[in-house]
This record gives structure tokens, sequence and C-alpha cells, in this order.
């Protein structure tokens, strides 16, 4: 396996209910959030996971929609966010990606909810859609998987359903 490849990896060992993933996405760069669903959509079917999906206007909008979706107790074990940010011209890109990596991560680590963290932030479109083609190199997939864990991890520490 080369640097690049991405694991491969099975149904995540999950005790207990299915899990209720809320699935946050922004489809800016619609057909790249698409097949990153797709992805992560066949890793949460292995283990019968009930997803809801949701769309923001855009990648800024993540955090605030995580935030408010952890306002309603109870309703979901984790949450899938899905978007993809594609380089320009101008710093923007640089201050949107790091506003959104960083607002995630403060309410992950304040909050301690099981989140999947799928936002592409790339160069090109043709590296976006690269990373939510239907095979193992999918970040949907991945974030996905990462998301399982996060819920594994909570109910297993007694956290969670």
């Amino acid at each position: 396996m080369s640097t690049l490849d991405a694991p491969e990896r099975g149904a995540a060992a999950l005790a207990g209910p299915a899990p209720r993933i809320l699935v946050i996405q922004a489809p800016y760069y619609r057909e790249v959030v698409e097949g990153m669903l797709r992805g992560a959509r066949r890793v949460l079917a292995d283990v019968k996971a009930s997803v809801e999906v949701v769309e923001v206007a855009g990648g800024y909008e993540l955090p605030a929609a995580l935030a408010m979706a952890l306002k309603v107790p109870g309703r979901w074990d984790g949450f899938l966010l899905l978007g993809c940010v594609v380089k320009g011209e101008t710093d923007h890109y640089t201050f949107i990606c790091e506003a959104i990596c960083h607002g995630v991560m403060e309410i992950s680590t304040r909050s301690g909810a099981a989140i999947g963290f799928g936002l592409l932030t790339v160069d090109t479109l043709a590296q976006a859609e690269a990373r939510s083609r239907d095979d193992r190199m999918n970040k949907g997939a991945e974030a996905a998987h990462a998301v399982l864990g996060q819920v594994a991890l909570a109910r297993r520490w007694g956290l969670a359903g």
C-alpha cells in the first residue's frame, strides 16, 4: 500500500442498537459531495444506521449547523459533516478552511460528540472528484468510518445509547 492508499476497512464493531447519524452536507460542489455521501451511505448501511441528511449553504455553515444539531438532545448518536472547498485565486480559501476546521474542532472537543469530518480542502476540482469516487479512496466513506468509531467509543465508555 502506498502512502496515498486508504486502508481497507470493514464494518465497525458496534454494540447496541443501530446508530442514528445526522449528515450535514454543504453541496456547493454537488457532484463531489453526493459522491462522498454515497460512500458514507455504503459504510453506514453495513451497521444498519438510520441516516438523516440536511443541507447548508456552504462549508462555512457546517460548524453552526452542528452546534444547532447538538441542541437537540438524544436524537442522533453521531454527526457526519461533508463538504468541499476548492482553492481559488484569493486568500478566501485559507480563511474559510481554517474557520471551518477550527469551528468543528472546538465543538468536538467541547461537546465530546461523535463526529466524522469529511471536508475536502483541495487545489483543484479534479482532486475533489478523485476523493469522491466510488472506490476505497472515498473520503465520505472514511468520515463515516470515523463517526462509527467515535460512536463505538462513546458506547464503550457509557456515554451514549
